[in-house]
C-alpha cells in the first residue's frame, strides 16, 4: 500500500451549502480589507456567512478603489452639471467605462484618466505598463478605437534614491506598453515634490474614436445570451491587485506585495484590440466589459446588475495559466488583457471564429438569466449566490468626517510675496537659469523620447506643445485636443481654488492650440480618507471642480478617485489632475506653442498680478510653500479661450502662462523653435517674469495682424500688451539681461540626464 500520510490535502470546497451549515467559521475578512460592520452587512444581505468566494468578491468590489465608498457623497455633485456642451451632447457619461462625446460629422470621442499609483510603487515597470493597458481597455469597451495616450506623473525629489528606483521603471513601463500597442503618447506631466516620495502618482489617460452607431455599453441583457471570456488566460498575478493595494496606505518599510501587481503583455492586448473591433464591426456583441480592477468579480457583477439582473457562471470553464488557483483566487485575479462579452446564441459561432482568426482564446463560461442572482459554480457546486447589485453598486457609503485643518490659516498667512526677491539684472538672469534647470520646469525629453509620439500618423501636436492634438478624420481634418494639469501646491494652499486652477490650466492649454474645450475627466489623488484634514481637501476640491465646470460649461464625463496616497503619516499634496478635451474643425489650422519666425510681435494676453505664493520661484529658490494661490477668474479664462479660437490663422503661436510665469513661457517658446526674442517689460521686471497669475497667454502675430488682434481682444474683454519681438539667438529682457539660447538650452536640458543617466 502506498504511503499517503504526507500527501497534501486540499481544503473542503466552501460552497453555499457548507456556508449555510457552518455559520460560525472564522473568515479572514479583516485581512481582505473589510471592516467589521461591512462583514456584518454582507451576512445580513445573504442571510448567512459568505462563502470564501463570495467574501473574495465583496472584499475587492467594496474596496475604496472599486466602490468609491468614501468619495461617492462628494462625487454626486458632478451630476448637477448639464450634459449638453457647446459642440454637442454627451452620448455616455458617469457610470460607464468612459465618457463619450459627440464631436460632429457622425464622430464621437471617448476619453478617461485613471490611476495606477500603488502598484507602480511596488513594481514600477509592470505597475505603470498595466495602468496603460487598463485605461486602453476602458476605451475599447465603449466601442472605440484607442488613438492616443497621455501620462500625468508625480515623483519624489529628483535626487532621492527611491525616485531613481521608481522613475526609470515607470517611464519604461508607460513607453514600453504604449509603444508596443502602436499608440502615440501625446502629452502628460512629470512633477517632483517631497510628498510623493514613497508614493508616486501614475495617472494614465486614453482617447478613443468611434462612429455614433458603434457605441457599446456594459450590460448583460437577454435571457439565454451567452457570457464569453476572451483574451489572456487567468493567472495568479494581480490577486487583489489595485483593488486592495489602492485601499490602504504604505508603511515606512518600503515596497511589498509584489504578487499583487499585474503582469502585462502588450502584444496580447494589441490582438485583443483588433479582435474586439472586428467583433463590434460584425455586430456579434450584445454587451461588453473589460477586466481591470477586481477582475472577474467586477465584470460579472457589473454586467449582471446593469442588465437583466441575473447571470450563471461556470467558473471551472475559465481558461487558466495556473491550474492550482482556487475559485476565490480566480475571482480576485486582475490578470491583464481580458474582456467579457455577452453574445446571442445565434452569433456565438461567428464570435468564436473571429477570436480564432486573431489567435485570441475565448471560452463560453455562462449565460444571462432572469433570476436576479449572480450564481457561480465550481465543478458543479455553487460557490457564489448573491444579488449582483449588492456587489457592484450597493456597497458601503461613508460620510467621512472632515473639517478645515487647524494649520490651514497659518499656512495661508505665510505668503511668498514677502520673500526676498532678485532686484538687479544679473540676479534676474541667474534666477531664470536656476528655474529653467529645476526638475519641474526643465526639459522632459529624457522621458518623452522614450515614447513614440507619431505612430499612426495622426499626431498633430504633442510634447512639448501645450496640448496634444490628434486628427480624427483624414478627409475633413476634424481633430481633438487634450491636456492634463494640476499644481498640487496650489491645491494645498486652497483645495477649492487649486482644483479650479487645474481645470483652468488644462482648459487654457487646449485653447492655445486652437481647439474649443468640450469636456472634463479627472483623477483625484489624495491621502487617507480617514484623516479629516484630507477629506476636507477632497470635499473642497470636488466642490471647486463642480463650480468651475458649471461656470465654463464643460461636463465631467467620468474619472477616477485614488485615496490612501500617503506613506505613514505623510500625505501627498492634494493632486486633483484634470484632463480637458477639445474639438477643432481643421487640425491644419492649429496654433503651435513655439515661435515660428523672426520679426513677429509678442503680445501678452490677460491681467498680471502680484501672485507668487505656491509658485515655482518660491518652491525652487526658497523651498517655501504658503500664502494663497493665484486668483481664479473663470470669466477671464472663458474670454481668453474664445479669443484664442478666433486667433486661429491670425496668431502664429500661442503659449499659456502657468508654472514659472512669463519667463518660462518665453524660454520654452524660444528653445523649442531656436528663435530668440527681445522683450520690454513695464514696471517690476521680477513680477512680470515670475508671477504665476492665471488666465494669461503669449501670442505672436505679424505686424499687419496687430490691429485685428486688438479688435478681437476688445471684443472678448481680454487685456493685451505688446511686449517684444521674435528673432536673434538670445532671450533678452531690455534693460535687464540677455541670455544666449545656447546657454539657456544647456541649463534647460541638462537636469534629467545628469540625474538619471
Amino acid at each position: 500500500m502506498a504511503d499517503t500520510a504526507s500527501a497534501p490535502t486540499r481544503p473542503t470546497l466552501d460552497t453555499v451549502a457548507v456556508a449555510t451549515g457552518d455559520p460560525e467559521r472564522e473568515q479572514p475578512w479583516s485581512e481582505l480589507g473589510l471592516k467589521a460592520d461591512e462583514y456584518d452587512r454582507i451576512k445580513e444581505i445573504l442571510g448567512r456567512r459568505p462563502t470564501s468566494s463570495e467574501l473574495a468578491m465583496y472584499s475587492v468590489m467594496w474596496s475604496e478603489h472599486c466602490s468609491y465608498k468614501s468619495s461617492k457623497v462628494h462625487l454626486r455633485q458632478f451630476g448637477e452639471i448639464p450634459q449638453e456642451t457647446s459642440a454637442g451632447k454627451m452620448l455616455a457619461g458617469i457610470g460607464e467605462n468612459a465618457g463619450v462625446l459627440d464631436i460632429g460629422q457622425g464622430y464621437a470621442v471617448t476619453f478617461k484618466v485613471e490611476s495606477h499609483n500603488h502598484p507602480s510603487y511596488v513594481e514600477p515597470y509592470q505597475g505603470a505598463a498595466t495602468g496603460v493597458g487598463g485605461i486602453v481597455r476602458d476605451i475599447l469597451a465603449m466601442g472605440a478605437r484607442p488613438v492616443a495616450v497621455m501620462d500625468p506623473l508625480r515623483f519624489g525629489p529628483l535626487d532621492a534614491a527611491d525616485t531613481h528606483r521608481v522613475l526609470p521603471g515607470i517611464v519604461a513601463g508607460v513607453g514600453g506598453y504604449g509603444n508596443c500597442l502602436g499608440l502615440p503618447n501625446i502629452g502628460g506631466e512629470a512633477v517632483f515634490d517631497p510628498t510623493y516620495l514613497g508614493n508616486p502618482l501614475v495617472n494614465a489617460l486614453c482617447v478613443g474614436v468611434l462612429r455614433h452607431e458603434d457605441l457599446h455599453l456594459a450590460k448583460a441583457s437577454g435571457v439565454g445570451n451567452l457570457v464569453v471570456l476572451y483574451g489572456a488566460r487567468t493567472g495568479g498575478d494581480g490577486i487583489g491587485g489595485v483593488s486592495v493595494l489602492a485601499s490602504e496606505t504604505f508603511d515606512e518599510t518600503g515596497p511589498a506585495k509584489r504578487p499583487s501587481v499585474q503582469v502585462g503583455d502588450p502584444f496580447m492586448e494589441k490582438l485583443l484590440i483588433e479582435c474586439t473591433l472586428e467583433l463590434f464591426h460584425a455586430n456579434v456583441v450584445a454587451g461588453i466589459q473589460d477586466l481591470g480592477g477586481a477582475g472577474l468579480s467586477c465584470a460579472t457583477s457589473e454586467l449582471a446588475s446593469a442588465g437583466d439582473g441575473g447571470m450563471h457562471v461556470h467558473l471551472d470553464k475559465v481558461p487558466l495559466r495556473d491550474s492550482t488557483l482556487a475559485p476565490e483566487e480566480i475571482l480576485m485575479s486582475e490578470s491583464q488583457e481580458r474582456m467579457m462579452a455577452v453574445v446571442e446564441p445565434a452569433d456565438i459561432d461567428d464570435f468564436l471564429a473571429i477570436c480564432a482568426k486573431w489567435d485570441v482564446e475565448a471560452a463560453v463560461i455562462g449565460e444571462v438569466t432572469d433570476t436576479g442572482r449572480l450564481e457561480i459554480d465550481w465543478h458543479g457546486e455553487r460557490v457564489v449566490d448573491v444579488p449582483p447589485r449588492t456587489v457592484a453598486h450597493d456597497g458601503p457609503v461613508y460620510e467621512r468626517p472632515f473639517a478645515r485643518p487647524q494649520w490651514q490659516d497659518q499656512l495661508q498667512a505665510d505668503a511668498a510675496e514677502s520673500l526676498p526677491r532678485p532686484s538687479t539684472g544679473d540676479e534676474l538672469r541667474a534666477t531664470l537659469l536656476q528655474l529653467v534647470a529645476s526638475p519641474n520646469l526643465c526639459d522632459k525629453s529624457w522621458i518623452t523620447d522614450q515614447y513614440d509620439r507619431y505612430v499612426q500618423g495622426n499626431t498633430v501636436l504633442s510634447q512639448p506643445d501645450d496640448s496634444g492634438m490628434i486628427r480624427v478624420d483624414e478627409e475633413t481634418n476634424l481633430g481633438v485636443s487634450v491636456a492634463t494639469d494640476c499644481n498640487g501646491r496650489f491645491a494645498k494652499l486652497d483645495p477649492y481654488a487649486g482644483a479650479q486652477l487645474a481645470l483652468a490650466e488644462a482648459y487654457r492649454n487646449v485653447a492655445t492650440g486652437g481647439a474649443t474645450p468640450l469636456a472634463v475627466s479627472d483623477c483625484l489623488n489624495f491621502g487617507s480618507p480617514e484623516d479629516p484634514d484630507v477629506m476636507w481637501q477632497f470635499a473642497e476640491a470636488c466642490r471647486g471642480l463642480k463650480d468651475a465646470c458649471l461656470e465654463l460649461g464643460v461636463p465631467v464625463t467620468g474619472g477616477n478617485v485614488s485615496l490612501y496616497n500617503q506613506t505613514g503619516e505623510t500625505a501627498i499634496l492634494p493632486t486633483p489632475v484634470v484632463a480637458v478635451l477639445g474639438v477643432i474643425e481643421d487640425v491644419r489650422r492649429r496654433t503651435p506653442s513655439s515661435f515660428q519666425g523672426a520679426g513677429e510681435r509678442i503680445v501678452l494676453l490677460g491681467r498680471t498680478r502680484e501672485e507668487l505664493s505656491g509658485s515655482e520661484w518660491a518652491h525652487v529658490v526658497h523651498g517655501h510653500l504658503g500664502g494663497l494661490p493665484p486668483k481664479v477668474d473663470l470669466r477671464a479664462e472663458r474670454g481668453l479661450a474664445r479669443l484664442l479660437a478666433d486667433l486661429v490663422g491670425i496668431a502664429t503661436s500661442a503659449h499659456d502662462l502657468s508654472d514659472g510665469g512669463l519667463a518660462q513661457a518665453l524660454a520654452e517658446a524660444t528653445l523649442v523653435s531656436g528663435i530668440g526674442a527681445r522683450v520690454t517689460l513695464e514696471g517690476d521686471a521680477f513680477l512680470a517674469l515670475f508671477t504665476e497669475s492665471a488666465a494669461r497667454a503669449i501670442v505672436t502675430v505679424p505686424d499687419y495682424e496687430l490691429d485685428e488682434l486688438a479688435a478681437l481682444c476688445a471684443r472678448h474683454g481680454v487685456p493685451m500688451a505688446e511686449i517684444g519681438t521674435t528673432g536673434g539667438t538670445a532671450l533678452e529682457v531690455d534693460g535687464q539681461f540677455s541670455v544666449p539660447l545656447d546657454e539657456l538650452r544647456a541649463a534647460w536640458t541638462a537636469t534629467l540626464p545628469a540625474a538619471l543617466g
